[in-house]
């Protein structure tokens, strides 16, 4: 997996740098696990804009993906790793031994023809998901719950991994891919390595048309508005605009929105860096 800079032919392609896509293997998704996916272009039930900058785009179909890996002690074989138009990460289709097809977020090195597993029995293996209780400590993990059962919800984009640092009677002290070092029960689980395609942060589209798309309109700079459409707007020439703001007046570029009661609170042990 590496990334591909193109001859200048066009303007488009002077500054682009792409995914080669080396490591897929399969063009079209498995028909039985995908599903519609309805764009709303930022409008509400009634019409109405309610989010700006969002409209048109490429048609796409949603892949159902197994976040809770709850079909334990049956081995499976990765079968094909496939793109993903609804997330910055490869997924793989997994077939288990009673034939059942699902798809996963695909680790870094996962190979067509691996075999992977998961629950108490697996081993610490790229691409198994086992309990906090029973991975190594030290170990890159990715895809972890919060709450036993949930489902994974923390470290799922392309290239992100946590690291388990210590376990402290039915807690375990996760760190974080933002730096944020917290407790996590040992009953929820987590999968091994860090997810694929971890130069997707490195890409450059090129144009403003591969921006457009992925669903995404031209947007309008606050300064660059009136008064009456945002607090950054107006004045004399070209001004900087003040404080940075929200549109509804809220500060920005480090301000902190976090509830100071939040009753999770108690389970971070640092906060992420800033």
């Amino acid at each position: 997996m590496a990334l591909k800079k193109l001859r200048p032919l066009t303007p488009g392609q002077r500054f682009k740098l792409v995914n080669d896509n080396a490591d897929i293997t399969a063009g079209k998704p498995e028909k039985s696990l995908v599903e519609p996916s309805k764009r709303s272009g930022g409008r509400d039930n009634t019409g109405k804009m309610t989010m700006r900058y969002l409209g048109g785009g490429h048609k796409q179909q949603y892949r159902i993906i197994d976040f809770k890996r709850d079909k334990q002690g049956i081995p499976a074989t990765v079968k094909t790793v496939e793109y993903d138009p609804n997330r910055s990460a490869r997924i793989a289709l997994v077939v288990y031994a009673d034939g059942e097809k699902r798809y996963i977020i695909a680790p870094n090195g996962i190979q067509v023809g691996q075999k992977i597993n998961a629950g108490k029995d697996a081993a610490p293996e790229v691409g198994n998901a086992l309990f906090l209780s029973d991975i190594p400590l030290g170990t890159v993990i990715h895809n972890i719950e919060l709450r036993p059962g949930q489902g994974a919800i923390m470290a799922r984009s392309a290239g992100s991994y946590a690291q388990l640092s210590a376990r402290d009677g039915k807690y375990a002290v996760v760190k974080m891919p933002s730096g944020e070092t917290r407790m996590i029960l040992t009953t929820c689980m987590a999968t091994i390595g860090s997810v694929s395609n971890a130069d997707h942060n490195l890409e450059i589209s090129g144009k403003a048309g591969r921006t457009r798309w992925q669903g995404r309109r031209p947007r309008t700079r606050p300064v660059a508005m009136n008064p009456v459409d945002h607090p950054m707007g107006g004045g004399e020439g070209r001004a900087s605009g003040g404080h940075p703001r929200s549109r509804k007046g809220l500060p920005s570029k480090g301000y902190k929105t976090r509830y100071p009661k939040k009753a999770s609170n108690k389970y971070i042990i640092e906060k992420r860096k800033k």
